[in-house]
């Protein structure tokens, strides 16, 4: 079963935000902000199964992995899988 990911974004079912409307509102956060917030979101949205979210965002599995225990190191809280 592979997640479904769907932006957060409240919008009328037919409009969905290009990146180009995205980014805008991205700015004045870092990279690594919003990198740590897609991978938690996207984690979280996969019922916290690492492979599908790893491979969701285009990251290997040990990618996901490591970047997990950094999270976790900085007590952040992970999506558990359920």
């Amino acid at each position: 079963m592979d997640c479904v990911c769907t932006p957060e974004i409240s919008l009328p079912e037919s409009q969905t935000l290009s990146p180009h409307e995205i980014v805008p509102m991205l700015i004045g956060s870092t990279v690594e902000a919003i990198e740590r917030e897609l991978v938690l979101q996207t984690l979280a949205r996969c019922d916290g199964n690492r492979t599908h979210a790893a491979r969701v965002l285009g990251l290997s599995v040990r990618t996901m992995r490591n970047k997990i225990r950094q999270y976790a190191t900085d007590g952040i809280d992970i999506p558990a899988h359920s």
